[in-house]
């Protein structure tokens, strides 16, 4: 009697396939940023990302301090669309929704950091004058600006590092916000779309960590 024997190839022999690699790379990226998360919330590392995350590019605290770029700026203005952040935070400083609506145009749109969406003046000023009368209310504007940078003529993109606050002033802004201005039909400049991010600097420094290469121009 004899016993066939039935050969297999040995396990040795079998290389991945080029396609799989980069699955294999983004698995094993997966993975580790899994476990360097787990660690991180487990100890001390969290607080060490946080205290390490700090931004270099912190920005003016004076609007006109910041140079505007763009083939379309003109000290004047650059003076104006300034004049309309300094008016947002005096109407929110005083808790006055009104006021900080009319610094949109009627068409507005308003994205808060929580991914809330308003649409138009009405809806920014009432959700605004709930807020002040609730969650926000004695509350005040802090922030800094990145650029001012004139698209055209009659557009101007403001970007800034901001945060409300109550009682002292906070040590850091942790949100980051866009402002879209327009020049309408009667030569006032007001904004045409807002965007606020908040910034999550313990994720940010994990994701500088794992990957250099997205840490922007500006911070490194």
């Amino acid at each position: 009697m004899t016993t066939e024997h039935i050969a297999t190839p040995a396990h040795d022999s079998i290389s991945p396939s080029p396609s799989s690699r980069p699955r294999r790379r983004r698995l094993k990226r997966a993975l580790g940023v899994s476990a360097l998360t787990v660690a991180v919330a487990a100890g001390g590392g969290y607080l060490w990302l946080n205290t390490t995350s700090d931004v270099h590019q912190t920005g003016q605290a004076d609007c006109m301090k910041v140079t505007p770029t763009g083939s379309h700026a003109t000290h004047q203005d650059h003076a104006a669309v300034c004049a309309v952040m300094d008016s947002l935070i005096e109407a929110w400083d005083r808790n006055d929704a009104d006021a900080y609506g009319k610094q949109f145009t009627k068409e507005a749109t308003y994205t808060t950091f929580v991914g809330s969406h308003y649409e138009g003046r009405k809806d920014i000023t009432d959700s605004h004058a709930a807020l002040f009368d609730d969650f926000l209310e004695g509350s005040k504007l802090a922030g800094t600006y990145l650029d001012v940078r004139f698209l055209t003529p009659d557009t101007a993109v403001i970007t800034g590092r901001g945060d409300d606050y109550t009682g002292d002033k906070p040590d850091k802004l942790s949100k980051v916000q866009t402002y879209t201005l327009v020049r309408e039909a009667d030569e006032q400049w007001r904004v045409a779309a807002f965007h606020n991010t908040q910034r999550k600097p313990v994720m940010e420094r994990i994701s500088f960590i794992f990957s250099p290469d997205t840490k922007p121009q500006a911070e490194r």
